[in-house]
């Protein structure tokens, strides 16, 4: 999914948040990129894609998979924040948007490195086209400064117990299943650290199947959404945070205890947006090389719409993915908008 880059990181300056209780935020710089070391290698061109292995019944990237016992033995602090998604259902957008609300719309901050420096990706480890000797996410989150802004995609049965007992927050995102089927295909299809999609044709029953890294989208946004009974986890449309920008982020801010005034609320809304995020370097993942992400087969920021859907689904699939989308979603579940007015 990402290249974790291997450096050292420093502490450049500490944001305290206001409010009582708050999540008080550490900034940190970046060093030497890996992506940069990996641009002028050319012997990773030729990688080949992964594999899938389940971990407890879930599909997940055979290189993950075989060091999975770290993931579960990772140590949670009281103040991390974590943020939570199903591949493809918003996670950079949050992502984006919670650093935004950190540290005040700080531009220049803000921009201070790409977005996978800024917020670890947990479960990541050393994948194709990676050299030997690159650090894991949890090797980096064990140095990281507190406090943490942690990346997953782990399904909530999956997740380490330390941060339920840590009492630690996280921000969940989801999508509805048509868009987020169709947004993972083609990162599947420009993104060699993923096994071969297909064509839509044959990707998709593997889509509903949960035959697909991190495993069934039911599951998924089944299982943090009834998780939210026992632990402190704010959960998010994708569908809502397009409507209403603003009224998402005025969520996000009351959620880690980050007031902000209208006008910086506005101008969160603004840098988040999709047009400016297509053509952020910070944001868009244009420093890792094609041998990773061929963004010509597919960019990483490609449409950003709710009902693109639409323009995938023949007559036959969608009839047979709404009759499976009824067996399988449990009415007292979460409940999606595949368009908006």
């Amino acid at each position: 999914m990402r290249a974790q880059l291997r450096f050292s990181r420093r502490c450049d300056d500490a944001q305290s948040s206001l409010g009582s209780g708050g999540i008080r935020f550490l900034s940190v710089g970046s060093g030497d990129r890996l992506s940069t070391r990996l641009r002028k290698t050319p012997e990773y061109s030729g990688m080949q894609r992964p594999g899938m292995k389940l971990v407890n019944g879930v599909p997940m990237l055979d290189f993950l998979a075989d060091k999975w016992s770290c993931v579960e033995q990772l140590q949670a602090r009281s103040d991390d924040l974590v943020i939570a998604t199903y591949p493809k259902a918003g996670t950079t957008w949050m992502q984006e948007i919670v650093d935004l609300v950190i540290n005040a719309t700080d531009l220049a901050h803000n921009r201070r490195a790409t977005i996978d420096d800024r917020m670890i990706f947990m479960e990541w480890s050393c994948g194709p086209g990676e050299p030997p000797e690159l650090r894991s996410g949890v090797e980096l989150l064990d140095e990281f400064p507190s406090p943490r802004v942690i990346k997953t995609h782990v399904p909530y049965k999956l997740f380490p117990s330390s941060f339920w007992a840590k009492d630690c927050k996280v921000i969940y995102v989801a999508r509805n299943a048509k868009d987020n089927a169709v947004s993972y295909f083609h990162f599947d299809r420009m993104n060699r650290q993923q096994p071969e999609p297909g064509s839509w044709e044959e990707y998709l029953p593997r889509f509903v199947a949960g035959s697909v890294p991190w495993g069934s989208w039911y599951d998924h946004v089944t299982g943090w959404w009834n998780a939210r009974e026992n632990h402190r986890i704010l959960y998010f449309f994708y569908e809502d945070m397009k409507e209403n920008p603003l009224r998402e982020v005025s969520r996000v801010a009351d959620f880690i205890e980050r007031p902000l005034s209208e006008r910086q609320l506005q101008e969160v809304v603004r840098l988040s947006s999709f047009s400016v995020m297509k053509n952020n370097p910070m944001s868009n993942y244009s420093h890792l090389p094609p041998a990773l992400m061929d963004q010509t087969v597919s960019p990483f920021m490609r449409k950003g719409e709710v009902g693109d859907w639409k323009n995938h689904f023949s007559a036959s699939q969608l009839e047979e993915f709404e009759q499976d989308y009824s067996k399988k979603m449990p009415a007292d579940g979460p409940s999606f908008r595949d368009t908006l007015p």
